[in-house]
Parts: C-alpha cells; sequence; structure tokens
C-alpha cells in the first residue's frame, strides 16, 4: 500500500468497465496524463449499435447487479489481481434521512415491511419471468420497456427504494460484499456527480446531468414551478474530484489483506448548499447572462414557484395548468374548423407541462432527500494524500476536499457555462 498516487500508477495494467461514460474517461485521462508510464490499460467499451441497446434496455439488474458480481469472479481469476474498485452511487441508502454513515450493506440486513427478506436470485427469476411472458404475448419493443420499468419500481419500493437504478446498485454492493472472498475491495459511492471542477479544464461536462435539466429547462423559461425543499441539501461534487478519489483509494488500499472500505464523495457534510441557494445563484446567472429563443431573442427569467410535496405538486399543476389546457383543448378543435387561427398554444402548453412531470418524477428522490451523508473516511483518505504529496514539496495533483469550493463561484463560472458550451451548443 502506498500514497504516492504516481509513483503507484506506474507499470501498473488496468481494466476499466465502462470506459465511455463520464467518470470513467475523466478517470482514464487523469492516469494517461500523470502517469504516461502506466503498463496497460483495458478499456471495455459497450456497443453502440440500436439493436445491442434494446437487448440492454430491461436489464439493469443484469449489469449493475449481477454484471458487478461477474466482474468479481472475473478479478478473482487474475494472477496477482490488487484490488476491485466498485464505482457505485451514495443513494444506495434509499430514502434515509439524518446522518447515513459510510456503512456497508448486507444482504441478509434487508427485509422489507412485511419482514419478507430480499432474494436477488428470485428478483433475477421475476425480471426474467415477466420478460418472458411480454414476449409470449408479442407485445411490441415500446410496452416491453415500460411493462419492465414498471416492475422495476415495483419491486425496488416494496424493499425500501426509490426507483430501480439505486435498487439494482444496491443489490450489486450486496453480491460484491458476500463472494468477495480475500480480494480487496473498494466501494466509492458519490453523490450527483457535476462538470470538472479544475481537470482537464474547468466545467468539461457530457450530457445534461441530475440538476442540470433543471437549471438548463430554468434558463430557457420552460420551468414555472417545481417540486422541491428549498432547505434540502443538494449534494454535489464536481467528476475530477471523484476520479481524484478512486486513484487515492486504489493507491492506499491495494494489495491489502482483508480491505472492504466504503467512501461516500460528496459535498453535504462538509460543504453543503441547498436547493434554494442553488435557485438563487441560478436566477442571478440567467438574469445577467440571458439565453436565446430559437428566434434570437433574449429569454426573460422569473423565480420559479416551489412546493415541497408531491401531492401539493399534483394539486397545483391540476389547477394551475391542466384545466386551463382543457379550454386549449377547444380552441384547438377550432383551429381545425378555423384554420386562419395560427399558433399552438395547447402544444407549447402541454410540452411544458409534460417536461415538468418528468423531470419531477425522475429527481423526486433527491430533491425532497433529507440525508446528509457522513463522510470521514473520506476525509481521512483526503487529509492523508494531503499531507504525503506536502511531504514531497508538490502541489496537490490528487485533491477531492470539497471545501475549496465555492458554489456560488462554481457554479456561475465554470458549472452553467460548461453545460452552455459543452452540451446546448453541441
Amino acid at each position: 500500500m502506498e500514497l504516492n498516487c504516481v509513483q503507484f500508477l506506474e507499470n501498473k495494467t488496468i481494466l476499466v468497465t465502462g470506459a465511455t461514460g463520464f467518470l470513467a474517461k475523466v478517470f482514464v485521462e487523469k492516469i494517461l496524463r500523470v502517469q504516461p508510464n502506466v503498463k496497460k490499460l483495458y478499456l471495455l467499451v459497450r456497443a453502440s449499435n440500436d439493436e445491442a441497446a434494446k437487448k440492454r434496455y430491461d436489464v439493469g439488474l443484469e449489469i449493475n447487479a449481477f454484471g458487478a458480481l461477474n466482474i468479481l469472479n472475473f478479478a478473482k481469476k487474475c494472477v496477482r489481481a490488487q484490488l476491485l474498485l466498485h464505482v457505485s452511487t451514495a443513494y444506495v441508502c434509499g430514502e434515509k434521512p439524518g446522518f447515513l454513515p459510510e456503512n456497508l450493506i448486507f444482504l441478509e440486513d434487508i427485509r422489507n415491511e412485511d419482514g419478507l427478506r430480499l432474494d436477488i436470485n428470485f428478483e433475477r427469476e421475476l425480471m426474467k419471468e415477466r420478460l418472458k411472458e411480454l414476449k409470449e404475448q408479442d407485445c411490441s419493443e415500446e410496452d416491453i420497456t415500460l411493462a419492465m420499468k414498471e416492475l422495476g419500481m415495483e419491486r425496488a419500493k416494496l424493499h425500501g427504494w426509490p426507483n430501480t437504478y439505486v435498487f439494482t446498485k444496491s443489490m450489486g454492493e450486496m453480491l460484491l460484499g458476500n463472494h468477495k472472498e480475500n480480494l480487496p475491495l473498494v466501494i466509492i459511492r458519490p453523490t450527483m456527480i457535476t462538470s470538472t471542477f479544475s481537470e482537464p479544464f474547468p466545467g468539461w461536462i457530457e450530457g445534461l446531468r441530475t440538476v442540470d435539466s433543471v437549471i438548463i429547462a430554468f434558463g430557457k423559461g420552460v420551468l414555472k414551478c417545481f417540486l422541491v425543499d428549498v432547505n434540502s441539501v443538494c449534494d454535489m461534487i464536481p467528476v475530477d474530484m471523484v476520479a481524484n478519489a478512486m486513484i487515492t483509494a486504489a493507491a492506499t488500499h491495494a494489495g491489502g489483506s482483508k480491505v472492504h472500505m466504503v467512501y461516500h464523495v460528496g459535498s453535504s457534510h462538509q460543504n453543503p448548499v441547498t436547493f434554494g441557494e442553488i435557485h438563487e445563484i441560478a436566477v442571478r446567472y440567467f438574469t445577467k447572462n440571458p439565453l436565446r429563443s430559437r428566434n434570437g431573442s433574449l429569454i426573460t427569467v422569473s423565480k420559479l414557484r416551489f412546493i415541497s410535496s408531491m401531492a401539493l405538486f399534483s394539486f397545483y399543476m391540476t389547477l394551475r395548468y391542466k384545466l386551463p389546457l382543457q379550454v386549449l383543448i377547444l380552441l384547438k378543435l377550432i383551429d381545425i374548423i378555423y384554420p386562419w387561427r395560427k399558433g399552438d398554444k395547447y402544444g407549447d402548453k402541454n410540452r411544458k407541462i409534460e417536461l415538468a412531470m418528468r423531470l419531477v418524477e425522475l429527481y423526486e428522490p433527491y430533491v425532497l432527500f433529507k440525508g446528509i451523508f457522513d463522510d470521514r473516511n473520506t476525509k481521512s483518505l483526503c487529509a492523508n494524500q494531503k499531507e504525503e504529496e506536502s511531504k514531497n514539496s508538490e502541489k496537490m495533483m490528487f485533491d477531492f476536499d470539497p471545501k475549496v469550493i465555492n458554489w456560488g463561484d462554481y457554479l456561475t463560472t465554470i458549472h452553467i457555462p460548461g453545460l452552455i458550451t459543452h452540451v446546448l451548443k453541441r
């Protein structure tokens, strides 16, 4: 075990799965930039053709849970394997409130409200049987996808998780813990990953991630209200800090005995920022730097209306938008009869309502989340890394201390401009 990350990477052979992903790209770039003498990098990439994607679409359980187990079994067969580093998510905790420690998840501890234990193999067989039924019924690919999503959500909520992603990620951790044997295992649990803080340059990002969809929808003027508790902490962490934590953890634990460590990589404990504060920052940014509409006119933003429960949000949407929309349906019929009427107010309003509802359904578990992630393991890891680099009079090459982030500065000069440059203008 060693803390000098650059020396650790020299002459190492590393397998990276999911290598086309956002985090993996930053991870691989950092390795190659700081240590060109790494021995070999094997990058596992997934197929890009549509047919292969369809085969992947309804098998989240196979990818996040049994896929992780397959990698573990492969690693145990490797000669002189020093470590398996698994990237999970902090939200494997489900919807638990309060201070959330960096604890391992044990399969035998998971019971639903009826006292029944989680049986991962049963969940797998249930998924396979449902998929077989749908195919025997000659359902369309679209109907199969919808049915499998519904089944996944049903099973996730039965066992205490808000969606299938965190449910299957949790099962992945359980399987790894149960089958790791003597292989050193480190689990990295990042929170909501955002654009690069500094490396390879500030603000790089791929796609709209987590809260980014809400920020951009607000900037475009298409989002007027949203489900959120303004006092809840939005736990974000720049992607390059996650990559630095991964490399440091690998250097620290590779080759260790009986290693089974968890690291929360986030900001809610040491440097929290609330959704309300993010909203104020976004208002100031887009007021000073407005986006342009398709016709080139500047978009004026106004403060969002926030609603702090799903029941109230649904009620508000019905009164404020869905009932008036019925009037526009009538007007649309008049448009058909009297085609000289111009514009499509119904279509425009309906698209905005559908966008708001999609975003709310997607982010409900996070915008109402009441947990704070304990990161004492990560804090200690970062402190040890800083001490090691200061001994060698080196600048911080592997910093992942969230306290250095000024959220107002980061969002207005790095993150939102990065979204506009690398996502909106592509």
